[in-house]
């Protein structure tokens, strides 16, 4: 079954699980952000405010819809942007703003959005990393306008396959999503635009319900963990722990340190039987999908070096303790 009891019961749990009124279930977290801006109306001719440092998926939304992606720089110790950031790039052409909550650290909303109140901006909050996460005590998913997530299987909340969804307490803008997710339709076989087939299947949504009850304690674990490393590599001059705001929780997601001599760094890992990932190695505005969009080497210089020294370190919610003290020794001794 399609749009059957399982997603509609997922739906409702994970809606009142960030605080909101209306979850709509789609295929994957990119459809969830290509379809919000559909549904917000942002289109050709548009511009949409974007981190540099980002999965590409963040830029993919904005061209799939035919906007041009407007790159800012990011808090190199949080990792997300801020109200001034986003406000400097303000143009009248400005249509919308997708700030992402990366690694697990959640964006401080409340500014962003009275920045996009000022300027009448669609707000859409990129949260495929950050599921559980406290912005001023407040979750992600209930913050921005919409909110796009992704259950990829590696994400703190995961499905067996691929899987997303979209938050948001507008009931209009949840409507046309459940349209546009269905091939335009909300009566079979009247289609009032073009949609896609875009639906959450049933098994998907069964699983992500058992990982939804789950997902506080499992959240408490990685941040355990991520204390663990904190205290172990704070003050080792070879690299700089990721930083939390005092107003957040982090739901690590990832633990990402920076490394001047990330690359020496990451193999002196290897060798000691340390796994690692860059995410993510190349910027956005550097990647060849997104050339035509102008950007060069040196424009953006925060996120250009981050590419160079973001690092990220095995952790999840199962780790042994003991594995955690064994990397800490590695990067001590590197």
């Amino acid at each position: 079954m399609i749009l059957g009891p399982e997603l509609e019961a997922f739906e409702s749990e994970f809606a009142a699980y960030c605080g909101v009124p209306h979850a709509i279930g789609v295929g994957n977290g990119l459809d969830a952000l290509t379809l919000a801006l559909r549904a917000a109306g942002v289109g050709p001719g548009d511009e949409v405010i974007v981190p540099a440092h980002t999965f590409a998926a963040t830029w993919m939304a904005v061209d799939a819809v035919g906007a041009r992606p407007v790159a800012i720089e990011c808090d190199p110790a949080t990792f997300t942007v801020d109200a001034a950031s986003v406000g400097a790039a303000i143009t009248p052409r400005t249509k919308a703003v997708i700030p992402v909550s990366l690694y697990g650290h959640p964006v401080d909303m409340a500014p962003i959005m009275s920045l996009a109140e000022r300027h009448g901006l669609f707000v859409l909050e990129d949260a495929a990393q950050s599921h559980g996460a406290l912005d001023h005590g407040r979750r992600t998913g209930s913050l921005a306008h919409a909110t796009a997530f992704s259950f990829y299987p590696t994400k703190n909340l995961g499905a067996l396959g691929d899987a997303g969804a979209v938050t948001t307490a507008d009931p209009a803008l949840a409507e046309r999503l459940r349209m546009l997710r269905n091939y335009g339709s909300r009566e079979k076989y009247v289609h009032e635009e073009p949609g896609v087939n875009s639906r959450l299947d049933e098994l998907q949504a069964a699983f992500l319900r058992v990982g939804l009850a789950g997902l506080d304690a499992a959240t408490e674990a990685r941040r355990e963990r991520a204390d663990r490393y904190r205290r172990g590599l704070e003050g080792v001059p070879s690299v700089r722990v990721p930083g939390e705001a005092e107003w957040a929780r982090h739901v690590y997601h990832l633990y990402v340190v920076r490394a001047a001599e990330r690359d020496d760094l990451q193999a002196r890992l290897q060798a000691a039987g340390v796994p690692t990932l860059i995410h993510y190695p190349n910027p956005c505005h550097l990647q060849p999908a997104f050339a035509r969009h102008g950007y060069r080497a040196g424009q953006l210089p925060v996120a250009e070096r981050l590419a160079q020294e973001v690092l990220s370190l095995p952790l999840w919610p199962t780790m042994p303790l003991t594995d955690i003290d064994r990397v800490i020794e590695a990067v001590r001794s590197a």
